[in-house]
Formats: C-alpha cells, structure tokens, sequence
C-alpha cells in the first residue's frame, strides 16, 4: 500500500479513505481503538481547541505489525474471489436445507 513520506500515518490514512468522515468515530469504536492505544501501537495527541481535535499516528512498535498485515493483505487480494465463490455455495446450500 502506498503511503506519504511518513509511514506513521499510513493506516490511518487508509482507513480514512474508505469510510466518511462522520464514520470515523464510528470505526475507532468498532476497531477497539483504545485497545492499540493502550498497547502501544497507536499515538495519540489531543489538541486544545474547539471543536475538539485529536490526531493518531502508528508508533514504531505499530508499524513493526506491517509485514505481517501485509501478507494477509496479498493473500485476500490473490483469494478474494474464491471466498466470495465459497460464500455463495454455502449460502445457496443454507438456502436449500442441504
């Protein structure tokens, strides 16, 4: 996945495009957000302002997680259309009592 010059911002920014901003919160939530904040994964720096701002950043230890994100990443993209070919089968199945 490309990303700009700094990498810290890599995931984020690609959660950011997939979903509106309105979701945003959205998505923290249903990531268990905290959870990487509190591991260590994630940064987070609040800023004194209204509306109120925050903004997240991958910390070294997130971005440790990279390599192994990325192989699951490729192995979706290369067996996508077989999961979905499974999916079918199975619901079809559902479907019929078999």
């Amino acid at each position: 996945m490309p990303v700009g010059k700094d990498r810290r911002y890599g995931l984020w920014a690609a959660f950011s495009t997939i979903v509106s901003s309105s979701s945003q919160f959205l998505l923290l939530y249903c990531l268990d957000f905290w959870v990487y904040l509190r591991d260590g994964l994630v940064a987070r720096k609040v800023h004194p302002v209204v509306p109120p701002k925050a903004e997240y950043e991958l910390t070294p230890l997130g971005l440790s997680l990279g390599a192994a994100f990325c192989g699951v990443w490729v192995w979706t993209a290369e067996n996508l259309k077989d999961v979905e070919k499974a999916r079918s089968t199975f619901d079809e199945k559902a479907l019929r009592g078999d």
